[in-house]
């Protein structure tokens, strides 16, 4: 992976999540431009940055990483509600899924 592909992540993630890079850069204790410069480039997280960025999306560093998988936080949520049905209706939303995924 190269540093290009680490700021569009976040940048996706990011207006995924609906705030600012401002936004995000205070929320995660840093200077305003923090996120600005890693997505534009300028600059790359620390380790302890990174793991900040998920906490702040949300998400796992894991699911940062998975660049197949668009909306992490949606999934997330899913996988909650999902824990709560019996195994009918797991096979019911499995079913629906499929349908979808086939569309």
């Amino acid at each position: 992976m190269e540093e290009k592909d680490f700021a569009l992540r976040l940048a996706q993630l990011r207006t995924k999540k609906g705030v600012s890079q401002r936004e995000m850069s205070l929320g995660i204790g840093q200077n305003v431009n923090y996120i600005n410069h890693i997505e534009t480039n300028q600059g790359a997280p620390s380790l302890a940055g990174i793991i900040y960025i998920c906490e702040y999306l949300g998400i796992t560093l894991s699911e940062f990483f998975d660049f197949d998988n668009n909306n992490p936080t949606k999934l997330n949520k899913i996988n909650e509600y999902l824990k709560n049905l019996d195994d009918e209706q797991l096979e019911m939303v499995e079913n629906l899924v499929k349908n979808l995924a086939n569309k």
